[in-house]
């Protein structure tokens, strides 16, 4: 098969395996689109995005527009003469006046099992809600949200103590050679992307500080779930005993009767809090301002008394 010419949109870690994996397979990417470098949370100095490092220490022409609809950009990327474009977790919506520009289209790799998690994001929430199983399927673009027809699929076990950074960097590693397939298939002429099912569908968005937040309250699976989904971003958070706030690490469910939602313990088992059931051990924890830390060294240092809660009162 002769080497494709291909357009490349991402942004994220997440993306490289892909860009990675077009590259080693010979195909020419033309050019590759991103989003804008970003300052820091605490502002200052501008940062390309990981895909756009990666593109330039390849020598690959990056693009990085403001918005994907902006007619020069359309321009451009009708220049290149693309047979196709992939994207992965690039950020921005695809408009038709874009989508129609290459001879294949545009073919997405999405990090669930379509039609469920629809949206932003598809593995946090699949983790959020218990899910077995996801998984990673590349489709080609159409107007609506992730709704094109699906061209293959692989299927990934959630484990039960995966972090959403965990499942992505997976699914990340699946979902290359799926993508890369996909596209050959396309060029080929044997590809037979499959309308997705109307049933079974879910939508994915973007978590928030208020999904963040931890309710101990909660069933401890609840936490752990909404603590794993939430990490490493947008990071799960709590009130500390002073109204201070602090991210929260992983937590493990402990075998020991329940306490009050909340109530911070400290014995042979590590630091606990409790929760609407069985209480949960602390990993780290990281206050406003500082680094993250082991949470027995947070707790020897604090000195909380034995009255001390987590969350508000």
């Amino acid at each position: 098969m002769e080497p494709m010419r291909l357009i490349f949109a991402g942004t994220p870690d997440v993306a490289l395996p892909s860009l990675e994996a077009l590259v080693d397979a010979g195909h020419e990417i033309v050019l590759v689109v991103t989003r804008p470098d970003a300052r820091g949370r605490r502002g200052g100095v501008l940062h390309p995005s990981a895909v756009k490092f990666r593109a330039q220490e390849l020598g690959l022409d990056v693009a990085t527009p403001v918005t994907a609809s902006d007619p020069a950009f359309i321009d451009k990327v009708r220049s290149v003469d693309a047979d196709a474009a992939a994207v992965v977790a690039y950020g921005q919506i695809l408009r038709p006046a874009l989508l129609e520009v290459t001879r294949l289209g545009w073919v997405n790799l999405h990090f669930s099992v379509l039609p469920a998690w629809r949206g932003a994001a598809p593995v946090q929430r699949a983790i959020q809600a218990g899910d077995d199983v996801t998984g990673a399927c590349t489709f080609l673009i159409e107007e609506g949200l992730d709704t094109g027809p699906v061209i293959g699929q692989a299927t990934e076990r959630i484990r039960p103590t995966d972090t959403a950074g965990d499942l992505l960097t997976r699914l990340a590693a699946v979902g290359a050679p799926l993508l890369k397939d996909s596209l050959e298939a396309l060029d080929g002429g044997y590809a037979a992307p499959v309308a997705q099912a109307e049933d079974g569908v879910s939508h994915a968005a973007k978590l928030t500080r208020d999904d963040a937040l931890i309710r101990w309250d909660m069933p401890a699976h609840v936490v752990d779930r909404v603590i794993r989904a939430c990490t490493p971003a947008p990071g799960a958070w709590t009130t500390l005993p002073d109204g201070s706030t602090a991210k929260i690490g992983p937590v493990a469910v402990v075998d020991a009767p329940g306490t009050t939602p909340g109530l911070l313990r400290a014995g042979h088992d590590g630091v606990t809090v409790g929760t609407g059931s069985a209480p949960v051990r602390l990993s780290w924890i990281q206050p406003a301002g500082k680094t993250p830390m082991d949470a027995g060294d947070w707790w020897r240092g604090a000195r909380w008394g034995e009255s001390a809660q987590l969350g508000e009162a």
